[in-house]
This record gives C-alpha cells, sequence and structure tokens, in this order.
C-alpha cells in the first residue's frame, strides 16, 4: 500500500511542478528581481483555472503525505 502512496505522489508531484511552471511563464527574467509590472491584474480564464488547479492539486499532495506517514509507521 505504501509503494501505492509513493507512486501517486510522485505522480502529483510532477503534475504540480507542471502546472506551477505554466503559471510563470510569460514573466521573464524580471519578474525574478522584483521588477513585475505593479499594474494589479485578475485571474481570468485558463489563468484561473491553472490557479485553482494547483491550490487543489497542492492540498491533495498534502494529504497523500500524510497518509504515507502514517501508513509507513
Amino acid at each position: 500500500m505504501a509503494t501505492y502512496l509513493q507512486i501517486v505522489q510522485i505522480i502529483i508531484a510532477a503534475t504540480l511542478i507542471t502546472l506551477i511552471l505554466l503559471q510563470a511563464k510569460g514573466t521573464g527574467l524580471g519578474g525574478i528581481f522584483g521588477g513585475d509590472s505593479s499594474v494589479y491584474k485578475s485571474r481570468r480564464g485558463v489563468e484561473k483555472t491553472l490557479f485553482n488547479a494547483t491550490i487543489g492539486l497542492s492540498v491533495v499532495f498534502f494529504l497523500v503525505a500524510i497518509a504515507n506517514v502514517i501508513i509507513a509507521k
């Protein structure tokens, strides 16, 4: 059972990394050093979906990690 949870956790981690990288697309090097524009931009459409999916997947990742620790004992 612990092996299956580890495999699921690896798949969720890879998907989470992909979602995070998709969100950072288009910011350029200026965003790394704080040179991002000061204009407030609300998330709409695909950006909002990616943002919500990232939050949901991070919660699932956290719960699977806790379950993995509990079962491994």
